[in-house]
């Protein structure tokens, strides 16, 4: 892995492919293990999940279903402060065991205001499987049950992560080189 440059910006290496897959894998089986016999519900936030929930499913050896959401929050490297669903659920999850999947929670703004409208649907357990966190930008007080990785607060790409909508395809994750 080798800096890169998207659009105008350039990004180091942070997280490589084997290391997430590796984490993946084990966070796939601490769930698989945890919620064996329950056939939950994953719920993707889309887009930036897709590979990370592409991953957890196909690592997972218990019954599941998987379904997605498009919750939108970014453009470009800052959050807008606003979440927009542009795709909607349409599974029941009355009574259901359901796993969000996302990739990363910074502020926790989007699942803050995302998650009052699964409660209300009132499912049996909700869970949350997050591929990073940013600790130091978190300001909404979300649980994530399951972690990959814990990253420090600057902007990431890769993975499922984008810049302006390039990105999303690389296997590895990178960092924004400040300038």
């Amino acid at each position: 892995m080798s800096v890169i440059k998207v659009h105008d910006k350039e990004f180091q290496p942070y997280i490589g492919a084997e290391e997430l897959q590796l984490r993946i894998k084990e966070m796939a089986a601490q769930i698989s293990k945890d919620l064996a016999g329950e056939k939950p519900l994953f719920i993707a936030i889309l887009n930036g999940s897709f590979m990370f929930a592409a991953d957890v499913f196909k690592y997972l050896d218990i019954e599941a279903e998987i379904s997605f959401i498009k919750l939108v929050s970014y453009k470009g490297t800052k959050s807008t402060g606003n979440v927009v669903t542009s795709i909607g659920l349409d599974e029941d999850l009355y009574g259901r065991t359901v796993v969000i999947l996302e990739d990363i929670v910074d502020t926790g703004k989007t699942l803050n205001m995302f998650l009052p409208q699964l409660h209300h649907q009132q499912p049996k357990k909700l869970l949350i499987a997050a591929l990073l966190t940013k600790p130091e930008a978190l300001t909404y007080p979300i649980n994530i049950d399951y972690l990959g990785f814990s990253v420090p607060n600057k902007f990431l790409l890769g993975y499922g992560l984008d810049y302006d909508g390039l990105g999303r395809n690389l296997p590895e994750i990178y960092q924004l080189i400040e300038q």
